[in-house]
C-alpha cells in the first residue's frame, strides 16, 4: 500500500491532478489491491469483492470487470486515463492498453493527447515516459504490425516503447459490422500472420479504456471488442446511462461520481447562466424578429467578452483568449440563411464576413475536412472564426475552452437546450476560475425561455443558477480594449508625453523625453 501512495502522490503531483481526479485514481489503486488482475480471474468472485467496499456497482454489465467512473464535463476525463494508464504501468507493470473513442473528432483528440509535444499532452511530466513514450497504436495504423511484441522481432523494432496504446474508433468499427460482417481488425493481417484483434485478445495484461461509454455500450461492434476479454475495464462518461426505449438506463457499474453540479461549486467550470433584456415580451415578436433580437444580443455579449477577455489577460499578464459564439439551428437551410444574414454588410457592419462556419451532416468532402480542421484550431488567435453554427453535429469530444456564447434559434425545452450544448462551453480557458464574471461564465441567450430556466434554477439540479440582462448587467454599446501608458512609459519611450498640469493662470508645462539628449544617450 505504501508503494501504491508513492505512486498516488508522484503521479497527481506530476499531472496536477484536480481532487476528483486523484480520488479516482486512489480507487484504482484500491481495486488493483482487492481483485486479481489476470485472464483467469474470476469476474463472480471479483465483483463480489468489488461489491463488498463499493456498494453502488452493482454489476461490471461485461464479461470481465469493468467499472465506470462518472466524470463531469470540463473536470478533465482525457488526463485522468494519462494518470490510470502511468499508474496500472508504474504499480502494476501493465504494459498494453486498448482505448475506445465513440467517434472520430474524439479519436483524433485522444492521438493528438496522446502524442509527445502536443499541447494538451496526457503524460507531461511522467518521468517514466519522457525519454520512452509510449507507443500509440491507432485504427489507421495497426496493420503495418508496428504495435506487435514478437520474440523473433528484430533487434530495435520495438526498442523503448515499454508501453502500447492501441486508439481505436468504434463508429468506425459499428459501421464495418453491419450486416453481420467482421470487423476489420479481426481479418488476417500478412504483416503478423494473425489479425490484430487475436494478437491482442492474446495478451495477458490488456486493459481497455471507454471514453464517453455511453454512447456505444449496447452496439454491435462494442460487443465485438468485448470479445478480447481484457483483464480490466474503465469506462469514462459524463452520462453513466444508455437511451432505451425511450427512457434513460443508468449503469450498474459506476464506482465513482462527480456530477457537473460538484464541478461547478468547486469552481472547475465556468459558471452557466441566462441572458434576456430588461422587461423582455418574447410574445410581441414573430418568429423571425425574435430570432434576429436573439442573434444581435448573442454578438453583443460575445463583442463585450472579447473586450473583457483581452482586458483580463493584459492586465494579468496572461495570454490573450479569442471567445467564440455558438448558434444553434434548425435544419441545414436555417443555416444557410443564418450565415447569409450574419455575412452581410448590413449585420455589425459587415465584421463578421468570412469568420462564420456551418457543422452539420450535409457538409462533404474536402469542404468537411476544412470545417473540421477550423473546429479543431477554434481556440487559435490566428483562426479567424468567431461564430460556429451547428446542427446538432457538435456532441462529446470538442474540447475547446473559449465557447463563451450560446444562441440556441432550434425549438427546445430548458432541460434539452441545457444538455444539447452548454456541455461544449464549460471548459474553463485559464484552467480555474478567475473571479472576473465574464472570464468565468458561459452565456446562454435565450430570452423566450429565461423565466423557465430562471425557475429552474432553484431545482438543485439545475447547472443554471443565474441570469443577466443585456443593457444592465452588459452593455448594449460596443466596446473596445485601450491600452493606457503612465507617464513614466511615456518618458522612456519617446512617446507624446502628457504636459504637466500648472497652477491656475499659468501655461502647462511641457515634458521633454527622458534620453533624449546625446549625452543622456550615451552608455
Amino acid at each position: 500500500m505504501i508503494m501504491a501512495i508513492q505512486h498516488i502522490n508522484s503521479i497527481s503531483n506530476r499531472l496536477s491532478l484536480r481532487p476528483p481526479q486523484r480520488d479516482s485514481l486512489e480507487l484504482l489503486a484500491r481495486v488493483c489491491e482487492i481483485i486479481e488482475l489476470s485472464k483467469d480471474a474470476d469476474p463472480v468472485a471479483a465483483l463480489t469483492a468489488i461489491k463488498s467496499e463499493f456498494p453502488t456497482v452493482e454489476d461490471f454489465e461485461r464479461e470481465f470487470p469493468s467499472l465506470c467512473f462518472a466524470i463531469a464535463t470540463g473536470v478533465g476525463k482525457t488526463r485522468l486515463m494519462g494518470a490510470f494508464i502511468a499508474y496500472l504501468y508504474q504499480s502494476e507493470g501493465i504494459r498494453n492498453f486498448f482505448v475506445l473513442a465513440p467517434n472520430l473528432t474524439i479519436y483524433n483528440k485522444l492521438i493528438a493527447d496522446f502524442t509527445p509535444n502536443t499541447p494538451k499532452y496526457v503524460f507531461k511530466g511522467i518521468g517514466e515516459f519522457a525519454v520512452h513514450p509510449p507507443l500509440v497504436v491507432t485504427g489507421d495504423t495497426y496493420e503495418d504490425g508496428r504495435g506487435v511484441r514478437r520474440d523473433d522481432q528484430l533487434p530495435g523494432v520495438d526498442w523503448g516503447h515499454d508501453v502500447h496504446i492501441n486508439i481505436f474508433n468504434i463508429s468506425k468499427i459499428n459501421s464495418e459490422v453491419r450486416g453481420g460482417s467482421a470487423p476489420r481488425i479481426k481479418r488476417l493481417s500478412e504483416y503478423i500472420g494473425q489479425s490484430y484483434f487475436d494478437y491482442l485478445a492474446g495478451l495477458e495484461d490488456l486493459v481497455m479504456l471507454m471514453d464517453e461509454s455511453h454512447r456505444y455500450r449496447a452496439t454491435a461492434g462494442v460487443r465485438a471488442i468485448n470479445e478480447l476479454k481484457p483483464i480490466l475495464g474503465l469506462e469514462l462518461t459524463a452520462t453513466p446511462q444508455v437511451e432505451t426505449g425511450g427512457r434513460a438506463v443508468p449503469f450498474k457499474n459506476v464506482i465513482y461520481s462527480y456530477p457537473l453540479s460538484s464541478a461547478m461549486t468547486d469552481g472547475f467550470v465556468k459558471e452557466p447562466a441566462v441572458a434576456t433584456r430588461e422587461n423582455f415580451d418574447a410574445n410581441a415578436y414573430s418568429p423571425e424578429g425574435l430570432e434576429k433580437v436573439k442573434l444581435e444580443d448573442g454578438v453583443r455579449i460575445h463583442e463585450n467578452t472579447k473586450v473583457e477577455l483581452e482586458v483580463y489577460a493584459r492586465n494579468n499578464d496572461k495570454t490573450i483568449v479569442k471567445p467564440f459564439m455558438l448558434v444553434v439551428a434548425t435544419d441545414t437551410a436555417h443555416a444557410n440563411a443564418l450565415q447569409q444574414v450574419i455575412e452581410g454588410d448590413g449585420f455589425f457592419e459587415g465584421r463578421y464576413k468570412g469568420k462564420v462556419i456551418q457543422v452539420h451532416s450535409n457538409i462533404r468532402g474536402e469542404e468537411k475536412d476544412d470545417v473540421v480542421q477550423q473546429l479543431l484550431t477554434v481556440e487559435h488567435a490566428d483562426n479567424p472564426v468567431e461564430i460556429v453554427i451547428h446542427v446538432n453535429m457538435l456532441k462529446e469530444g470538442w474540447d475547446v475552452t473559449n465557447l463563451y456564447t450560446i444562441v440556441p434559434l432550434r425549438a427546445a425545452n430548458s432541460r434539452t437546450l441545457v444538455e444539447q450544448s452548454i456541455g461544449r462551453g464549460l471548459r474553463l480557458p485559464y484552467g480555474k476560475r478567475v473571479g472576473v464574471p465574464a472570464v468565468d461564465r458561459l452565456t446562454i441567450v435565450s430570452h423566450d425561455k429565461f423565466q423557465e430556466i430562471v425557475d429552474h434554477a432553484n431545482d438543485p439540479d439545475s447547472i443554471i443558477r443565474a441570469g443577466v440582462v443585456i443593457g444592465r448587467d452588459i452593455p448594449e454599446a460596443g466596446r473596445k480594449a485601450v491600452e493606457v501608458k503612465s507617464a513614466f512609459e511615456h518618458a522612456i519611450s519617446g512617446g507624446t508625453v502628457p504636459a504637466r498640469p500648472a497652477a491656475p493662470g499659468q501655461p502647462a508645462a511641457e515634458q521633454r523625453t527622458l534620453f533624449e539628449k546625446p549625452g543622456e544617450q550615451a552608455v
